[in-house]
């Protein structure tokens, strides 16, 4: 007899749906469990998980030939998901569902399976809900640690179960025309909408006002930022508290989040959906493929688990030159692309870099209260473990000096992030606006432009031709930026960066314009580039 079940099966972050269909043969002396469908070794070993949990739930299989193929055939099948569909398929097969196949056309089943006949939380949930919902399939029966994250997404039915049993009363309730279990809903809006605590806040930084402000202007146009400086200045301090001025995420934003990081199995299940902005902080010890994502079936790396957040890289020289330099891709395309010879994925990958680096080996070099030890050669190499086209990604470039003591022990009270964070908020309101402007304007349309490109949501993310619209500069300015790009030999890409991060400092200001000033910060904060060290 062959029975039809449905599941899904997850390639980078997006999820296909899967037709598992059972047939058995003819009793035999010794059980033969065959799946085809290119299976891992996951699902292959999944036979025995099933055949063990089917027995614990008070069923009694005969030994059968029984064959399991996962449709389409030509698709990769990975993990162990498919365990719940294909116990419900050999039930059904058998007569031990009082429902036909034809009844579970409308339903998904996800789910891994204890011996005991349990089921247990798996990977790449939302994506699977989603792909539910798009191939227009109402009911999705998954494992209740797993059902917050699915029922984040609309249009879909999750209903949580804890064991094979019930699920088989599950499905049997639909020849009544009830389900037994009510489908969970979650309300996303309110989940985002709740206040942000965050435990790290600026009024706790003593002095560093021109790093302040240097990481308010990154917040408010979304540009990489790096800080110079010695041991205990204060750079990591900085940088963590980076997310508590950045602006909340918005419910596309947080579901794309959320998919890479059910994928990748860091998710928090009983959170369901990211609410906040990612910090991620990997060591200077990471690979490449840690970084950017791999594997023999790909899978996202530290860059695309910080999407639409933050990732930091403390002491950025410590890492591979090679890791290093995989950065140069997703920091300029946002998509991180990992090919291998069956397949081709891409990963999101629009992120906020914020590094830090000590001046020399010793971190004491330039510093007026320590004498540096190490030698021109020294630092030389030291420094040349960032490349020069790395650093052009980086809009951002400032010195972080040791703080003084009379800054230490000071009575005043520091600005709080959320003084920054509602300059960054009205910031980031003048941008979305200009560029909604711009997306829908004639001449854009004219031109076939209007859709080709993604949302621009902030100035880092300007393309040649607004950059040219909304970066006008007056004479004096022109000077300025010219003669800063002759002495510093600064190149075409740090022109643009300029460029970008001068509109920025004008939008803080509700400047329509680009002033002299404007340029004239916006140089300061790359004169870090070489002329730092010489």
């Amino acid at each position: 007899m062959l029975f039809k079940a449905r599941s899904a099966a997850v390639y980078g972050i997006d999820a296909h749906i899967i037709d598992v269909e059972v047939d058995f043969g003819a009793q035999v002396e010794k059980e033969i469990f065959a799946t085809v469908g290119l299976p891992d070794a996951a699902v292959r070993e999944s036979r025995d998980r099933v055949r063990s949990a089917i027995k614990n739930s008070g069923f009694d299989i005969p030994p059968t030939r029984i064959t399991i193929n996962l449709a389409p055939a030509d698709l990769k099948k990975e993990g162990s998901g498919f365990d719940l569909p294909i116990a419900i398929g050999i039930l059904g097969a058998y007569g031990a569902l009082a429902i036909q196949s034809d009844a579970l056309a409308d339903f998904v089943l996800v789910g891994e399976l204890g011996l005991d006949g349990s089921l247990r939380a798996v990977q790449g949930m939302l994506p699977i809900a989603i792909a539910a919902r798009n191939a227009k399939i109402k009911n999705l029966v998954i494992p209740a640690a797993n059902a917050r994250e699915a029922a984040v997404v609309e249009g879909v039915n999750v209903y949580p179960v804890r064991s094979l049993l019930e699920v088989r009363e599950l499905l049997n309730s639909t020849k009544q025309g009830s389900l037994f279990i009510q489908p969970l809903t979650v309300d996303s809006a309110s989940l985002l909408n709740e206040a942000a605590e965050y435990h790290s806040d600026f009024r706790d930084v003593r002095g560093q006002h021109v790093a302040k402000r240097a990481l308010e202007v990154a917040a408010a146009g979304g540009h990489n930022i790096l800080m110079i400086g010695p041991p205990g200045s204060g750079k990591t301090m900085l940088a963590k508290r980076l997310p508590s001025i950045l602006t909340p995420l918005r419910f596309e934003e947080a579901l794309e989040t959320t998919k890479i990081h059910s994928v990748a199995g860091v998710l928090d299940t009983e959170q369901g959906l990211v609410t906040h902005r990612p910090f991620r902080s990997p060591h200077h010890t990471i690979s490449d493929a840690g970084l950017i994502g791999g594997g023999m079936i790909p899978r996202p790396g530290e860059v695309s688990l910080a999407h639409n957040g933050l990732l930091f890289l403390d002491e950025l020289p410590e890492f591979p030159r090679n890791v290093l330099e995989v950065l140069r891709q997703p920091l300029e395309d946002g998509t991180v692309t990992i090919a291998r010879a069956a397949m081709s994925l891409s990963f999101p990958a629009r992120f906020m870099l914020a590094a830090a680096m000590n001046p020399c080996p010793c971190g004491y070099f330039n510093d007026p209260s320590r004498d540096c030890s190490c030698t021109p050669p020294m630092i030389q190499r030291y420094v040349s473990k960032v490349s020069g086209p790395l650093l052009d990604r980086i809009d951002i470039h400032i010195e972080v000096p040791a703080v003084q003591y009379k800054e230490l022990r000071s009575g005043t009270a520091s600005e709080g992030s959320a003084e920054i964070r509602a300059r960054v908020l009205a910031a980031r309101e003048r941008q979305h606006d200009r560029f909604l402007q711009y997306a829908s304007s004639p001449e854009l349309a004219l031109r076939g432009r209007t859709g080709a490109k993604p949302f621009t949501f902030a100035n880092a993310q300007m393309t040649t031709q607004q950059i040219r619209t909304f970066c006008e500069l007056s004479t004096d300015a022109e000077r300025l930026l010219e003669r800063a790009m002759q002495q510093q030999g600064l190149s075409a890409r740090a022109h643009d960066r300029i460029l970008k991060v001068a509109r920025t400092i004008a939008d803080l200001e509700a400047a329509q314009s680009i002033a002299v000033k404007h340029i004239a910060e916006a140089i300061q904060y790359r004169t870090l580039d070489r002329s730092y060290w010489s």
